[in-house]
């Protein structure tokens, strides 16, 4: 039972190693990396859940085939550019953070914001 379902094992653990990163580590870049981990067990999820075994793809035929639905599957294309903008978004406030700080790391940026009087 355990290895017939390992796409949904491997979605947990993957879910799980992307909230690790996103709340031990103090750097931006491992939070955003996590981050994008976390993402792809999302998409790993549903592209699980929208298949079905033995099913084809939903072209009419005469015959009374079992269709997989590819609503799923387009849902996570649109997902994917999300994550990927997203991303991209972020990295540049890194850059930004980088830039004003001199430091990519959360707890250092927090202190210098802190001591120098900026809300």
């Amino acid at each position: 039972m355990i290895l017939a379902h390992y796409n949904y094992w491997v979605v947990v653990l993957l879910m799980m190693i992307g909230i690790y990163t996103i709340m031990a580590h103090g750097n931006l870049v491992k939070k955003l990396l996590g981050l994008t981990v976390f993402q792809t067990s999302v998409f790993l999820m549903f592209i699980s859940l929208g298949k079905i075994e033995g099913a084809t793809a939903p072209i009419l035929t005469t015959d009374g085939a079992t269709y997989s639905n590819p609503l799923p599957h387009v849902l996570i294309l649109t997902a994917i550019v999300v994550g990927v903008a997203t991303t991209a978004v972020g990295l540049a406030l890194v850059v930004r953070i980088h830039e004003a700080f001199k430091t990519i790391e959360e707890h250092e940026a927090i202190r210098q914001e802190q001591e120098s009087g900026r809300t």
